[in-house]
């Protein structure tokens, strides 16, 4: 066996064996198979596909090539939940603790951003002195007592993936949905959870700009995840617009905050009780979904839910008392008003353009080097579908100076769409795979 017959037999659009796929993932993590070979087999895949057993063998073979996180030693169900990203997704912090009120255990691994905002780690750094670099001791010991967790991967968890993306990030290789589905749910394997909820954003704010695409991914995904025995289903949300208020990395904790005291936008809490929702249904907790938000209502007003985010924030050495005042998380320099220069009804919002702007405020990475600015971002009054006059607030920049925050108005203007005549937005939720 070697890498040529393997490039040669997937450039005529054959099927790889097991036996195959295992050889070039243990070859490339070895350097015995060069990168311009590696490169060389990406481009045949992107080209000519993959089948679900491809695939499939792909994701366990990346699996195997480092650390599977041991979850055996925290009781109960498992869960953990994992969005292809978008912008203004904060929906981690907000269900992590609701999820963990009803008694699911939520043991999430997560990585750091790059593009439009930071990850899920990256936001969380708006607690002051919160530390996600925990032991899996550590980590086991906090879900335990409380029931939740969120922490960095460790450096060995899926190595062969990382150095799968590093070629593709440079080689065009990326827009692959084999690819993407073994790369996403290697690492979602490999953290160990009995359920694993995820979240496909469609749109134009996302990696998958149709329904078609974003159907295909989810469906290569929850393939995947059953082959592997777990239960695994997918919501495909719209991303035509940014979810929720808040674009940026302390105002998204801040919206996270406002939903889990009961304040929240709507398309926001929809997603948020439909995934938690479903995976209450899949852990045997509630037969229906209705039932199930019944309770996680009932945990949010009661405040069960915001007290199990207290609790992890305090318990990795985060600093609370944003929880109790929220407005100590908003401290930009610059908060620069943009107003409506017309009447009628906000028609469009381009999410993908609000991204790049967040971006450029200092809000998210170009590079994995580059430094957040978490103070940076901008937060919405008026969503689409909603009618403005004249001169009323539809946002507000939060800048690290003035004239930042002038170039933000500019390309945010541009990013909005005033019509005569209302518009009828997709729901949030646009399908399920199951």
């Amino acid at each position: 066996m070697n890498i040529v017959e393997i490039i040669e037999k997937k450039k005529k659009a054959m099927e790889l064996s097991e036996e195959e796929i295992n050889f070039f993932i243990e070859g490339m993590d070895s350097g015995e198979i060069a990168d311009y070979q590696v490169s060389a087999l990406l481009m045949a895949i992107v080209l000519k596909g993959m089948s679900k057993s491809e695939t499939s063998y792909l994701t366990s073979a990346m699996l195997k090539s480092g650390d599977i996180i041991d979850l055996s030693g925290i009781e109960g169900i498992k869960a953990d939940k994992h969005s292809s990203g978008g912008v203004g997704d904060k929906t981690s912090i907000a269900i992590v603790p609701l999820l963990a009120s009803c008694g699911i255990k939520m043991a999430k691994l997560s990585g750091r951003g790059l593009g439009f905002t930071g990850g899920t780690l990256d936001k969380l750094m708006s607690f002051k002195g919160f530390n996600s670099e925990l032991s899996e001791e550590r980590f086991i010991e906090i879900v335990n007592k409380y029931g939740l967790a969120i922490a960095s991967q460790t450096q060995n968890l899926v190595p062969a993936d990382k150095k799968l993306y590093a070629l593709r990030d440079v080689t065009g290789t990326v827009d692959s949905i084999p690819l993407i589905a073994s790369s996403i749910m290697s690492k979602k394997l490999a953290a160990g959870a009995d359920i694993i909820s995820l979240d496909v954003k469609c749109g134009e704010g996302a990696l998958m700009k149709n329904l078609e695409s974003a159907r295909e991914l989810a469906g290569e995904m929850v393939e995947i995840g059953k082959r592997a025995g777990k239960q695994c289903s997918a919501f495909i949300t719209d991303m035509s617009e940014p979810l929720g208020y808040m674009v940026g990395n302390a105002l998204e904790v801040k919206e996270a905050i406002d939903f889990l005291k009961g304040e929240a936008e709507p398309r926001f809490y929809a997603l948020c009780m439909a995934l938690c929702a479903e995976t209450l249904v899949a852990a045997g907790l509630f037969e229906t979904e209705e039932e199930a938000e019944k309770k996680l209502e009932e945990n949010i007003k009661n405040g069960s839910a915001l007290k199990k985010l207290r609790q992890m924030v305090a318990a990795q050495g985060g600093d609370t008392s944003s929880l109790d005042d929220s407005s100590v998380l908003i401290t930009a320099p610059v908060i620069y008003e943009v107003c409506a220069e017309e009447e009628g009804f906000i028609s469009r919002i381009e999410a993908d353009s609000v991204g790049l702007i967040a971006m450029e405020l200092g809000g998210g990475r170009a590079k994995k080097d580059d430094e957040i600015d978490l103070r940076v971002g901008i937060e919405f009054n008026k969503k689409c579908g909603y009618k403005v006059q004249k001169g009323d607030l539809i946002a507000k920049i939060h800048a690290r100076d003035l004239p930042s925050a002038e170039r933000a108005e500019k390309r945010l203007r541009a990013a909005i769409s005033i019509s005569a005549e209302p518009v009828e937005l997709p729901p949030i939720i646009l399908d399920r795979v199951l």
